[in-house]
């Protein structure tokens, strides 16, 4: 009796996420003054994305453009495949919501009040405020821990507890691609680690892509599935963590000599600073 091999088929490869933004040789500047010059950016579907890079360089200017809020002045930015500069506004804040650094809202204006301007895309002369946009608020709300500060002023939390007032009225707008301009600016250590935590929930328990900009190297490489450094209105380098995070990298792009190595907690690389004072 002959014996026959029997040969399994190898399972197919995962599909590539989608591209859900994409920046096309994109020109951006203030007036006479440029500062993004020819970018090419894919933003990947289901992933956390922070953009890094020594100031002024084009970090939240790029970050504007991918959100609409600035016109580029040559190339085209793409949500999902279209031109966003040719998607209805109202079609573009129920896709896509940005937050921008340090944002201010009305003296006295309530959390609640707040929370529920995320809304406002979803209204319409036919259509007012329901019971759906009430469950949205409040689950929202819950969501951040925020619900037992609902009638509070805004202008009166601290400045954790607001960061989580305007990421629950991002949360409450529906959208699943969320842009942040540096969400933990002017936040200790603690409230910044808790701002993060919450923008990795934002992905992994409500579905949200996320791209956000950040100073610190190592709470970037911590948190984010994919790091995009910029220098001088251009893209150096952009891919997973361990794979942008390289000594050569830091001297290129900040200038800064280190040691890269790898974060005991998380696995992610740690930059160590050499400067002068500790060297022995």
């Amino acid at each position: 009796m002959t014996q026959t091999s029997v040969q399994t088929a190898e399972p197919p490869a995962p599909a590539p996420p989608p591209v859900r933004l994409r920046a096309d040789g994109v020109r951006l500047g203030y007036g006479d003054r440029l500062v993004v010059d020819g970018l090419d950016l894919d933003v990947l579907g289901g992933t956390v994305t922070a953009v890094i890079g020594p100031n002024g360089c084009g970090k939240s200017t790029l970050l504007r453009a991918l959100g609409r809020l600035l016109k580029p002045t040559g190339g085209q930015v793409l949500l999902d495949g279209r031109r966003i500069d040719r998607i209805p506004t109202k079609e573009v804040a129920t896709v896509l919501g940005i937050l921008p650094q340090s944002p201010v809202a009305p003296e006295g204006l309530t959390v609640a009040d707040l929370v529920a301007r995320g809304r406002h895309p979803h209204q319409a002369w036919y259509r007012q405020w329901s019971s759906d946009d009430e469950q949205a608020v409040a689950e929202a709300l819950r969501w951040t821990g925020m619900l037992d500060l609902a009638e509070r002023p805004v202008d009166e939390l601290s400045g954790g507890q607001r960061q989580r007032a305007w990421i629950s009225m991002a949360l409450a707008q529906g959208t699943d691609l969320l842009l942040l301009d540096e969400p933990t600016t002017f936040l200790d250590l603690a409230h910044q680690v808790e701002v993060l935590e919450m923008v990795r929930r934002l992905h992994t328990e409500a579905g949200r892509t996320v791209v956000m900009v950040l100073h610190d190297l190592n709470l970037a490489a911590r948190y984010a599935d994919r790091l995009v450094a910029m220098r001088a209105g251009r893209v150096v380098a952009a891919g997973e963590p361990a794979d942008v995070i390289t000594e050569p990298l830091l001297r290129e792009v900040f200038g800064l000599d280190a040691r890269v190595i790898t974060d005991p907690v998380s696995g992610a690389p740690l930059v160590v600073p050499i400067g002068t004072h500790a060297v022995p």
